[in-house]
């Protein structure tokens, strides 16, 4: 397959650095909300590239669950590769996309654990059938010999807990946050003269006070 003379000139959009906010997190929850008025499937879908100690990058579309004001949440199986590629090396980046719009973002940053207790949380608000389909994973991304075995322990489970039955947290799923450090903005613009905005967080920033510097990249 050639796909050498496919292409597309991106005309929605700009993108001013003089005009931007001074937060990061401003601009990003508003490109995720006009994302979602204008009905991009799933506009909280993210790439999550992760690398442990082996050097080898891995990357897999995770869920954006929060925004919060130092960072971004998703939830997972702390037990799976990037539960154990997050162990050995804590830094991580996340890539959004939205065709519809010809926009993307990076977030890149160090990740940690959330409290146990947020995790349970939000697991509880998970559907019945979701909360039993997490204990089925052990571990994620493990092999399994076959689509029934998955099946069977899926039925066993949920005779063990029937709908309208509380499901136990797994102590092996939770939450992390993405504590950003860098953000770039990518709108798409004509003649592949594509503005980049990059938010980064100035080296003396404290947790209690963050500030912010912007720079424009070449395309």
């Amino acid at each position: 397959m050639d796909f050498t003379d496919q292409r597309l000139s991106y005309e929605k959009g700009s993108l001013d650095q003089q005009s931007v906010p001074a937060s990061p997190f401003e601009l990003l929850k508003g490109w995720i909300g006009e994302a979602t008025e204008q009905q991009v499937q799933e506009p909280y879908a993210m790439s999550l590239a992760t690398c442990g100690a082996d050097n080898k990058p891995s990357v897999r579309i995770v869920l954006l669950r929060e925004v919060t004001e130092t960072g971004i949440v998703f939830y997972t199986n702390y037990e799976s590769a990037k539960g154990q590629d997050i162990a050995e090396n804590p830094n991580a980046e996340v890539l959004f996309f939205w065709h519809e719009l010809e926009r993307q973002i990076r977030i890149s940053g160090s990740i940690a654990k959330i409290d146990a207790d947020k995790s349970a949380a939000y697991f509880q608000k998970r559907p019945h059938d979701s909360q039993v389909g997490a204990w089925v994973s052990q571990p994620q991304s493990g092999e399994v010999a076959n689509r029934e075995v998955m099946e069977k322990t899926f039925n066993q489970l949920q005779t063990e807990f029937p709908e309208n039955t509380a499901v136990p947290t797994p102590e092996f799923w939770g939450g992390y946050e993405i504590t950003v450090n860098e953000i770039e903005f990518w709108q798409g613009r004509a003649n592949r003269m594509h503005d980049r905005i990059v938010y980064s967080r100035d080296c003396d920033s404290s947790e209690s006070a963050v500030s912010w510097h912007t720079k424009r990249l070449l395309p």
